[in-house]
């Protein structure tokens, strides 16, 4: 029957009959803007995006019945600032408190789900938040990720924490989705975290086979279906309001055709869900530039429908994502319940894997978690300025607006068509621009915070020590919320260098030629940090030589020994020629007779291991079989070696020893196509710095259609069975697939911040400071792409410049390390938050005297202060006394609040990872921040931090598995216990 049957709830009898019901159908009308892609945010803003909204509000306006859904903020927010008139802004709140706009997931943009971080998207969404709620007092509740190229199961967690009662999504698998949807499996509660479990689990939607569109196939015409505005035109919108390609317009001709049409694929998308009622999204890319066209045509095909109803069995209302769900969430069925398994890797058809993007534009993605760190950095070191020197000279207003620039930056650039590398090259000329300004903004708010005297007494008191040639001020500050010992590279332009520390004591230090030119030093010295502390080390640089005994005498000379080159073809391999390199932690064996990595030995076990530099050579004639482009990887047969010869050289240090590889295409080739230099820290033993080793790349450029792996070969046996990260937040198992098409490419996975490979007794991990492709193609074995460069002839890649012809240079550095399996799962998390938050070293002209050194603010390690910021938000914590102050009438311009804290902290550790770090902590916030002040208030809040806590009641959804809730509050002391996996968000404010 064409009838829509309605299914009772699990479990409840119905007397074996069943009642036939008209088909409820809820038309979202919504126009999905992406923050780049193929133009830049100022082109699509003057061609279409402003228009969107100017002629959205006016025709919601004009007929009662009519909703629209907003989704990513950027573009709303640049068009309520710079272009609604306050007719426009009126209408909004009207047309808001009315529930007849609505705004959806509330992001700054809709983020990328696979090589994101999750700090990057919870600032990214916080940012969107935390506007909408100043300006409006709303608070989206829905997600809406129609578009991110697979889904991450960390994404619902953090929707779930931010207060969402349902969240969307679109793409995944088509095999999977095609099996979904025969099997009624479209909907489920998912339960992303599998320490959070129900606490934060959240009902999820997957859109069917047709997405987030509608059909643009009318059989009745040959143009894009349901858009009667046509599609949108740049660079300049015309000026006499005909688009190209506008659909013929519903008339009494046409009508019929067009109600046909859309009952149609309304009852097919009917047979795949549970219930009577169909999400119907009206809408796709830059749509509703002329939002009457589009309503008046879809007014009148819809009152049409409706009153032959008895006819076609279906009822259509335009509706918000809101009525739908609430709709769903009144039938009490039960729903199936999914674990935190993610939709990754994504594919749409057998050879079009959807795992290119993960190491597309790699300097792109290397700057974007640049910025991010910086950020991170210049957050907390201007929340304690603040606290401490509520009067110093930063101005606070300048300081915040650095900040602000960088939070938008870095938020931007998360968009799905952003970070992902897959935009046209303007566009992500457009992010590279608008993160370096950001990151020059937030350099010269911490310039000023070490440069300006604290307090601006008499100038007879300030002391500047006189910078001359032969000194430099470099401060150095450790944004993490533990005590760390590392050191830190500086180039100099002398050999012989002495460190000081702010006692005037020498401090370990290394000097040597750098790889990178012949007048240039590498000084590596020791920095011992507090957490959240800054120091000054004044480095000196000695005219004459050193004499014995005195403080150059910390400082080593390092040499660098060069070793013959070696071709591949006259490998001998016999295993007799190693030669150690060794610290506390470690013994690295080298093969002279290859040049390279021979083995590993921890303090246990020695584990055999071969690093060396592979590449895909991709097709790229759409005629001659798949391609690879910005999105896709196609691997056209199995890596191959890039190289013929290997270089090596080795510096044996004191602070750390160097080695360093250089790789020849060629064996006549004069310079090195490839290069990896492994730095092993000396000195650190007992720390965590002992465990790591830092592997710097220098790949490109790279010819034409290739893509560049970092392969290491092992003895572990994993069974090819890869674990890589979702976003930073938690560990996924990947085990090999097979396919009978594209095996290789559908075994990548993304990293974000770690991967590893291990058996029994072994694990080999790899941390990163960028996202990643990996994959475990052979037993032992883990490979890291590392760079892409490609061109293709299909015509729409063509069209809109997406060939990624990234002829850049890259330099990512990964950390590398080995052991036992339990030795470290108790220490990778730290490890991986050290690399992303290295301390900020900034060399500083004429710095200030500083009193004292600050007081440390340390968490225990397996808990991570993830946020410490004033976010500037001038809304008041109380809901009723905002919403008050909002509907007085009186637009709110009062003052920011520099004394509202932003604070978040997370739990590292899934339940059962370690014996000792997964238990739940208790932490007094009191304590805690006593280096910075005296909390005298903390309130919790979501995770964006719109709602009190206490206020926060989601939707229960009833499933087929057992609840259980736990919460915990804060004590009246300030003490908290943070449950493994947790992110708990407060404001706290200081005396």
């Amino acid at each position: 029957t064409d009838e829509c049957v309605w299914a009772p709830p699990i479990g409840q009898e119905t007397n074996s009959f069943y009642i036939h019901l008209r088909i409820q159908v809820f038309v979202i009308p919504h126009s999905h803007m992406d923050v780049g892609w193929v133009y830049t945010v100022q082109e699509s803003m003057h061609a279409y995006a402003s228009n969107v909204y100017s002629s959205v509000v006016e025709e919601l306006s004009r007929v009662k019945s009519r909703k629209f859904i907003a989704v990513e903020q950027e573009f709303f927010r640049l068009w309520w600032v710079n272009v609604a008139t306050d007719w426009h802004q009126k209408q909004v709140r009207q047309l808001l408190n009315e529930g007849r706009l609505e705004f959806i997931i509330g992001g700054q943009v809709m983020h990328d789900e696979a090589v994101t971080d999750v700090d990057d998207a919870i600032l990214q969404l916080s940012e969107g938040h935390g506007f909408l709620y100043e300006t409006f007092g709303v608070r989206p509740r829905f997600g809406w990720h129609v578009d991110p190229f697979g889904a991450s199961a960390t994404t619902p967690v953090l929707f779930a924490l931010a207060g969402f009662d349902a969240h969307l999504i679109s793409r995944i698998d088509y095999d999977l989705k095609d099996d979904m949807q025969k099997n009624k499996k479209l909907q489920f509660v998912w339960r992303g975290s599998p320490s959070l479990k129900e606490k934060q689990e959240i009902f999820t939607h997957t859109m069917d086979q047709f997405s987030y569109c509608t059909p643009s196939h009318l059989p009745f015409s040959n143009r894009s279906g349901f858009y009667w505005n046509g599609v949108a035109l740049f660079p300049d919108p015309p000026k006499d309001g005909i688009y190209p390609n506008m659909s013929l317009p519903v008339t009494k001709e046409t009508v019929e055709l067009y109600a046909q049409t859309m009952v149609d694929n309304i009852k097919q998308r009917a047979q795949w869900f549970r219930t009577s009622h169909v999400l119907w999204p009206w809408g796709c890319d830059k749509q509703f530039f002329n939002a009457s066209v589009q309503f008046m045509n879809m007014d009148v095909l819809m009152n049409y429908i409706n009153t032959h109803s008895d006819k076609y069995g279906v009822a259509v209302q335009y509706a918000t994502l809101q009525d739908y769900f609430q709709t769903v969430h009144q039938t009490n069925l039960s729903w199936d319940v999914r674990g935190n398994q993610d939709f990754l890797p994504y594919s749409t058809e057998p050879f079009q894997a959807w795992t290119g993007f993960y190491g597309s534009r790699n300097v792109l993605k290397g700057v974007a978690r640049r910025a991010s760190s910086l950020l991170y950095a210049a957050e907390s070191l201007f929340t304690r300025y603040r606290i401490s020197y509520p009067d110093g000279p930063v101005q606070r207003e300048w300081a915040l607006d650095k900040l602000k620039a960088l939070r938008w930056a870095v938020s931007e650039v998360q968009h799905h068509d952003g970070i992902t590398g897959t935009e046209s090259p303007k566009v992500a000329d457009m992010y590279m621009e608008h993160l370096m300004q950001g990151m020059m903004g937030a350099e010269e708010l911490l310039a000023a915070i070490f440069l300006l005297p604290q307090t601006l007494e008499p100038s007879n008191d300030i002391h500047h020590t006189p910078q001359s040639r032969s000194t430099t001020h470099i401060f150095v500050y450790n944004p993490l919320a533990w005590n760390i010992s590392t050191y830190i590279n500086i180039s100099v332009a002398y050999a012989l260098a002495v460190v000081l520390d702010d006692d005037g004591k020498a401090v370990p230090a290394q000097i040597q030629q750098s790889m990178e030119s012949s007048t240039v030093y590498d000084l590596f010295f020791v920095v011992e940090l507090g957490g959240l502390q800054y120091r000054k080390y004044i480095v000196q640089f000695p005219q004459s030589h050193c004499d014995t005994g005195s403080a150059c005498g910390a400082t080593h000379v390092a040499r660098v020994v060069k070793f013959t080159k070696k071709n591949v073809s006259q490998w001998k391999r016999t295993g007799r020629k190693l030669l150690p390199v060794l610290n506390e932690c470690y013994k690295l064996m080298f093969d002279q007779e290859t040049n390279l990595l021979h083995s590993i030995t921890d303090r246990q076990m020695r584990v055999r291991v071969q690093q060396d530099f592979w590449e895909y050579e991709a097709n790229g004639d759409v005629h001659s079989g798949p391609i690879s482009d910005n999105y896709i990887f196609t691997a056209n047969g199995s890596a191959i070696p890039a190289y013929k010869s290997v270089a090596m050289e080795i510096v044996a240090g004191k602070v750390v020893s160097e080695i360093r590889q250089y790789f020849y295409r060629e064996e006549e080739d004069k310079n090195h196509t490839y290069s990896v230099v492994t730095r092993v820290p000396v000195g650190f033993e007992g720390g965590l710095a002992c465990f790591r080793l830092e592997q710097s790349y220098k790949v490109g450029p790279l010819e034409m259609n290739r893509e560049t792996v970092f392969r290491t070969s092992t003895s572990l046996k994993n069974n090819r069975t890869l674990f890589t990260d979702n976003n930073g937040y938690q560990m996924m198992k990947r085990t090999y697939k097979t396919f009978v098409n594209n095996t290789i490419a559908r075994n990548y996975y993304p990293m974000v911040r770690a991967a590893y490979i291990q058996d029994d007794s072994s694990r080999v991990v790899f941390l990163g400071e960028r996202a990643h492709g990996v994959a475990s193609l052979s037993q032992g074995q883990l490979e890291v792409m590392l760079h892409r460069r490609l061109w293709n002839n299909q015509e729409w890649n063509l069209g809109y410049n997406l060939t990624l012809n990234d002829s850049s240079v890259v330099r990512p550095v990964l950390w590398m390390m080995l052991g036992s399996p339990s030795a470290l799962s108790s220490i990778y998390q730290q490890e991986a938050l050290e690399l992303q938050h290295r301390p900020v070293v900034m060399p500083i002209d004429q710095p200030r005297e500083f009193a004292s050194r600050d007081i440390p603010v340390v968490v225990p390690q397996n808990l991570h202060m993830q946020t410490l910021s004033i976010p500037g938000w001038n809304y008041s914590p109380d809901h009723t006394q905002h919403l008050h102050s909002l509907n007085s009438g009186r637009p709110q311009k009062s003052e920011i609040d520099f004394d509202r804290i932003l604070l978040r902290i997370t739990h590292l550790y899934e339940e059962g990872e370690d014996p000792v770090l997964s238990q739940p902590t208790v932490i007094n916030l009191k304590e805690v921040m006593r280096g910075i002040g005296e909390v005298t208030k903390v309130q919790e809040r979501s995770l964006t931090g719109t709602w009190n806590i206490s206020d926060l009641q989601r939707w229960s959804w009833k499933t087929n598995e057992k609840r259980i809730d736990f919460f915990s509050g804060t004590t009246q002391d300030f003490s908290v216990t943070i449950y493994p996996k947790e992110i708990r968000t407060f404001f706290i404010y200081f005396k």
